[in-house]
């Protein structure tokens, strides 16, 4: 072989174990991997979509108000070590921390109203979420004819909760007063509760908090500042949106 030929195999084989290597580092980059659910093509996940988006479109009414809830979970964490704040106010932290268990929070949303209520308990149950519909109906909605609750089709989302949690009188002049409106498998992002969620994530859990009556305080305090300042959510997706921009989650037809 040459050695114009030798300095194009070796070109070769540099390019060759460069660019594999590469690729391999290109393989190992989760930080460039967003998770996102999904939904496939369905009749049914459209149907409970335009049902929540149509709802959505109602014009405010106190007496019929539209309210939307949703869970999640947090961790409690203490600090091992004392953290301190600099010079420019800046708050330094430890990496290290220890676990101290989690809550659940309920989140209770009205986005006409710019109004919510949130509930920190221990546990995420079907008792739990019974008790907050029951605050809502006899607590903070006292004045409304009619409820439209939106929320995701848990299996603790169950009617018959509310009977292992009230008297059978109570439980059904409660569940009388509520419309039950589900978002579709896959669709959490159809509900205002969890964005107010996403919204407290950022705004109020600001630092590590140890134990549930902290944690309640702090969540709390947002809550109050939020509602002081109406803070709304201006829903402005349609079902004619949704099937423009979504149309390949709708189904087939069959025309007649």
């Amino acid at each position: 072989m040459s050695p114009e030929n030798d300095r194009i195999e070796l070109c070769r084989n540099n390019w060759s174990r460069d660019g594999a290597q590469d690729a391999e580092k290109n393989k190992l980059k989760p930080w460039r991997v967003k998770s996102w659910v999904i939904p496939e093509a369905s009749a049914e996940f459209v149907c409970q979509m335009e049902e929540v988006l149509d709802v959505y479109q109602r014009p405010f009414d106190q007496k019929r108000p539209i309210v939307c809830l949703d869970e999640a979970r947090r961790q409690l964490v203490s600090e091992t070590h004392l953290g301190f704040t600099d010079k420019n106010g800046v708050d330094h932290v430890d990496y290290e921390y220890k676990r101290e268990g989690v809550v659940e929070i309920f989140m209770v949303a009205q986005p006409l109203a710019g109004q919510r209520q949130v509930v920190v308990t221990q546990s995420h149950n079907s008792i739990e979420w019974a008790k907050v519909v029951g605050r809502i109906v006899e607590e903070w909605y006292t004045d409304a004819d009619r409820i439209t609750l939106v929320q995701d089709n848990l299996s603790a989302h169950r009617k018959a909760a509310l009977y292992e949690v009230f008297e059978p009188k109570r439980a059904r002049t409660i569940l009388q007063k509520i419309d039950f409106v589900y978002t579709p498998k896959h669709g959490s992002w159809l509900n205002v509760a969890e964005i107010e969620l996403s919204i407290l994530t950022r705004q109020g859990l600001t630092h590590r908090v140890a134990s549930q009556a902290e944690f309640d305080q702090q969540v709390q305090a947002w809550v109050s500042q939020r509602n002081d300042k109406l803070a709304k959510v201006d829903w402005q997706f349609t079902a004619e949106d949704a099937r423009i921009k979504l149309k390949r989650l709708y189904p087939s037809t069959i025309e007649s």
